[in-house]
């Protein structure tokens, strides 16, 4: 699987690297494992994307769509990271939050936004790793998906 040339089969356009809005770094490189940071939606102009409570705010779809987003920004910061996403080996781990009211039970298919990319662009056995999908009371900017993860890459 060549995943920089699956983001062009897919007519996928990724938003430029996030900048940290804290102190923190957007990614670290430990040997072979890359640990991303808690990443939000962000449009392909870079700007923060879905905003809201799912299940209140924004729909199951919407959500889904979130976290889609959440997963193109994450790819740009590991192209950004290591110069290619063709060096990603696998997706190891995923955390997915989602900002939800206290009655929604579909956090997983919401974070299915972000897994199904990572298939699509890593292929089914690199592209899905464990996975948690929990509901938050909040999520910093009222953003409707925030997500972490661990990638396995080529030293």
């Amino acid at each position: 699987m060549n995943p920089e040339k699956r983001l062009q089969e897919l007519h996928l356009t990724l938003p430029p690297p996030p900048k940290p809005v804290a102190v923190y770094k957007p990614a670290v490189l430990v040997g072979n494992i890359l640990y991303v940071s808690g990443h939000g939606p962000l449009t392909p102009e870079g700007k923060i994307g879905i905003c809201g409570k799912v299940g209140a705010d924004l729909t199951l779809e919407q959500g889904y769509q979130a976290a889609r987003q959440v997963g193109l920004a994450i790819l740009s910061t590991v192209r950004n990271t290591l110069g290619s996403l063709d060096k990603v080996k696998r997706l190891v781990k995923t955390l997915g939050m989602v900002n939800s009211t206290p009655d929604f039970r579909d956090h997983p298919k919401v974070i299915n936004g972000f897994s199904e990319l990572m298939a699509e662009v890593f292929g089914q056995e690199a592209g899905i790793g464990a996975r948690s999908a929990v509901g938050m009371g909040s999520l910093p900017n009222n953003i409707a998906v925030e997500i972490e993860c661990i990638f396995e890459v080529q030293p």
